[in-house]
């Protein structure tokens, strides 16, 4: 049931549950995705299907750990597990981020799909492998550091 609902009535309803329970942290996170989402609704003209609104999400959870970063070397722990809270709760809407080994499955795949032999082709790689796993949660890096691999001799 929950699963069949789109993101936008997930966070909604999730919006709703938090302000009875009278949960801060989470109003203000969900308060905050729907805001980044009616944004670049709006940029676009158009509103966003799930995938769109993870890509969305995975921006967020990347700042928030960017920030969470930022401030460990301050020395702000409180401010630092803030952020880590909220990238909790924004990866509960995204899809189970994929294996290392689903990763270098689909790498390897593609790999042999381009006929890509050496570092030259890593871009075209690239772009193959994250074209196939869009709307999926992937940290880039690791994505590009498994096709550094695989076309590495």
């Amino acid at each position: 049931e929950r699963n069949l609902m789109s993101l936008h009535d997930r966070l909604t309803e999730d919006l709703k549950s938090a302000m009875k329970s009278r949960d801060q942290l989470r109003m203000d996170v969900i308060r905050m995705i729907k805001a980044a989402v009616q944004y670049k609704e709006v940029e676009l003209k158009q509103d966003l299907d799930d995938a769109g609104m993870s890509r969305i999400m995975t921006t967020l959870i990347k700042q928030r750990k960017e920030a969470a970063e930022q401030f460990e070397k301050g020395n702000r722990q409180d401010l630092a597990t803030k952020e880590r809270q909220e990238i909790r709760i924004i990866e509960g809407y995204l899809p189970a981020a994929l294996s290392t080994d689903e990763l270098t499955r689909i790498v390897e795949v593609v790999v042999k799909e381009c006929g890509a032999t050496s570092l030259k082709d890593m871009g075209q790689v690239m772009k193959s492998v994250m074209a196939r796993l869009a709307g999926q949660s992937v940290d880039g890096k690791v994505v590009s550091d498994l096709v550094k691999a695989a076309l590495q001799p």
